[in-house]
């Protein structure tokens, strides 16, 4: 369940920028019918950094609800402060979720030692399984491969999400950890040439759109027929790109709204709306793509 094309799920607004559980049950049923190998609810994505307490977990368990055991649902459970992610976790235990996705503590900049007691901690207060979030380009730390190799060892950190965009992380990993440890990416644009040199999945902005297309090259990749992986990658490579010409999630947020997915693209301050002219763009390559005309053929 945790390899192929998952997805990191936007969490759909209302004008008012409330959840807009109608939406959200639009993407999920969307995900399930174009074979999305699980779903990753409040991460990055998700718009974590602006959704209180209270609304973190209530969108975690309303996804699992309107999910109904249909797909996998993996819970976004990091947080600068160790004690927070804990309570996360222990809130999501024995709920149905399939896991947990712990990105490494922004901000307050631990060390390496400071980053594998934070992991160990919260390893050793759950039975759920872990997969570590490394994207050092938000969070302003590292979790380097040496870190990485001493936290596998723990019973129930099974992977890491790789965002770094550093593809020579894969053979250092490889190198170090010798159990069967999940190699997943986060970075759509990279993705491909992550798997090729050994990886898992990727857990994907893109998919937000585009399911039914990374499903497809993810599951090419699984198989290792790798020259249709990029046969099919080739086809949305300048999409990949366009989707971040923003920081993320702006500019997904508005193509799953042009696309019907979502009936609004709004985001909480400080993020904004994406600008007129990057609009004109992104539209331009939806459309010369056909990925509205193929989502509605199949969904």
């Amino acid at each position: 369940m945790f390899k192929g094309s998952m997805v990191a799920l936007i969490t759909p607004m209302d004008k008012k920028g409330k959840i807009c559980k109608k939406s959200l049950k639009n993407l999920i049923d969307y995900h399930i019918k174009n074979n999305t190998s699980a779903i990753i609810a409040v991460g990055t994505t998700g718009e974590s950094a602006t959704l209180n307490k209270e609304e973190h977990i209530d969108v975690i368990m309303t996804t699992l609800e309107l999910a109904d055991g249909k797909i996998p649902i993996i819970a976004g459970t990091g947080s600068n402060s160790t004690a927070e992610s804990i309570l996360l976790n222990k809130k999501f235990e024995k709920s149905g979720i399939s896991g947990c996705l712990n990105v490494t503590p922004y901000y307050n900049r631990p060390t390496q030692e400071g980053l594998y007691l934070h992991f160990q901690a919260i390893s050793e207060s759950t039975e759920l399984p872990q997969i570590l979030y490394n994207v050092p380009n938000r969070t302003g730390c590292d979790l380097l491969p040496k870190t990485t190799a001493r936290l596998s060892k723990l019973k129930n950190i099974i992977g890491i999400k790789d965002a770094t965009g550093d593809l020579s992380r894969i053979s250092q990993l490889k190198k170090l950890i010798k159990k069967d440890f999940l190699l997943i990416s986060g970075d759509d644009k990279t993705a491909l040439d992550f798997m090729k040199l050994g990886g898992d999945g990727i857990i994907s902005v893109t998919a937000n759109i585009a399911a039914k297309q990374m499903t497809k090259i993810f599951n090419f990749a699984l198989q290792g027929d790798f020259f249709n992986a990029y046969l099919e990658e080739k086809k949305i490579f300048l999409l990949n790109n366009l989707l971040f010409r923003e920081p993320n999630p702006i500019p997904i947020k508005w193509a799953a709204k042009y696309l019907g997915l979502i009936t609004t693209d709004t985001v909480r301050l400080p993020l904004t709306p994406l600008l007129h002219a990057n609009k004109n763009i992104l539209q331009k390559e939806i459309d010369k793509i056909g990925l509205r005309k193929k989502l509605k053929n199949n969904f």
